[in-house]
């Protein structure tokens, strides 16, 4: 190797040293609850069994408003923000809340949706709410407004920093060799079997770990997010997705003719049935933030496997007339890409091997950061100058 190419090495291999030190401990924690989070759907669905669904009736089941109506009736619940519905007669209905006065949104509740009686509130629904704020934002308060986004986007920059510079800095001499790729060394101690593992592994999750951070840097910048929708979608929807959001203006109690709960979800969802039939397997309908009559809806097709293979449409509930309608089947390639950032984020776009492969690769993120460390500090040792004998550092003896 050639001069310039050792002092290229020795800078990359300074920069994926300080980038590793520096973030090695916060990469870890967001790896660690990224792999908790991977298979939470399954978790979830099998602690809450016994009240997603119920026993199917001859009766008719109720309209989201009156159900509403009867359930507050019963017991103080506080104001709805959203209702999930599913075609399936034995699918319990799913409620979720407006935040209260002090910010805190309070549980979702699973209601049986032919007599409005309550079921029970979702087991790990919190524990996994504050799981992914943390795997997001840190807990930093402001959540997606917060300083939380910007540090995780830029831990996840200088990830890809460090993938980068290990790929280029543990290039074998025979880079067709598969073995010196893929297998460790286990035969070593101490500093070498430390490389072997942080270089051969590091090898394996490279790809997943690019995957990652490409699509997390999605939910951390605003002009990632911009840059990738005028490059994959058409000149019209990359546009619509670039404009920005006007702030969610409160009225002043004086303004205010009728509160969002009175606008209520009948009318859209009348309207909705309408226009998908039973094609559809589940919707969830949510109330606007702000002043304003458009309900947005989401629905899942009957043989949909993921979350991201969902229509949109947005639904006045006042007149009932459907004021846009967004439907995955005629989407352009790259918007389907788009859709599915979060299912590729995970792995689940390749079903649940996918999901164990990434859930794997994300666990193993704190052994690059113990081996790394133990790298660092054996180099250090081994450049520390070994102290002259006592005898030395006395003249004339």
């Amino acid at each position: 190797m050639s001069r310039v190419g050792h002092h290229i090495k020795a800078a990359l291999h300074q920069v994926h040293s300080i980038a590793g030190l520096v973030l090695a401990l916060l990469l870890a924690l967001i790896a660690l609850t990224g792999a908790i989070m991977s298979f939470e759907d399954e978790i979830v669905d099998h602690l809450n069994a016994d009240i997603m669904h119920v026993a199917p009736r001859a009766a008719p089941v109720l309209m989201p408003d009156e159900l509403i109506a009867r359930l507050s009736a019963a017991q103080d619940v506080g104001k709805v923000s959203a209702v999930t519905l599913a075609s399936d007669p034995s699918a319990a209905v799913r409620l979720r809340f407006a935040r209260d006065e002090q910010g805190a949104r309070p549980s979702s509740l699973y209601v049986d949706p032919y007599d409005a009686r309550a079921l029970g509130t979702p087991r790990g629904e919190e524990f996994f709410a504050t799981v992914r704020r943390l795997h997001r934002w840190l807990l930093i308060p402001g959540d997606a407004k917060g300083w939380g986004r910007q540090i995780t986007g830029i831990a996840a920059l200088g990830l890809i920093v460090m993938l980068i510079s290990g790929l280029v800095l543990r290039w074998p001499r025979r880079a067709g060799s598969v073995r010196m790729w893929l297998k460790p060394n286990l035969g070593l101690s101490g500093r070498g079997l430390h490389r072997s593992l942080h270089a051969v592994i590091g090898t394996w999750v490279l790809p997943v770990y690019l995957v990652m951070t490409l699509t997390g840097l999605w939910y951390a910048f605003d002009w990632y997010k911009d840059g990738v929708a005028w490059l994959l979608s058409r000149p019209q929807m990359a546009a619509a997705k670039m404009q920005p959001k006007m702030p969610t203006k409160q009225p002043r109690a004086a303004d205010r003719t009728e509160p969002a709960q009175a606008m209520g979800f009948d009318r859209a969802w009348s309207t909705f049935q309408r226009e998908e039939g039973g094609r559809f397997s589940r919707a969830l309908l949510t109330l606007p933030a702000g002043p304003g009559t458009v309900i947005r809806m989401r629905s899942w097709q009957k043989d949909s496997k993921l979350e991201s293979v969902r229509d949109e449409f947005r639904i006045d509930a006042v007149t009932g007339l459907v004021v846009s309608a967004e439907r995955y089947a005629d989407k352009t390639l790259g918007e389907k890409a788009i859709a599915s950032v979060l299912d590729i984020h995970c792995g689940a776009i390749l079903g649940w091997p996918g999901k164990l492969a990434f859930m794997i690769a994300a666990a193993l993120m704190p052994l690059f950061a113990v081996t790394g460390i133990l790298l660092y500090l054996s180099r250090r040792k081994l450049r520390r100058p070994a102290q002259p004998p006592i005898g030395r550092l006395v003249p004339g003896e």
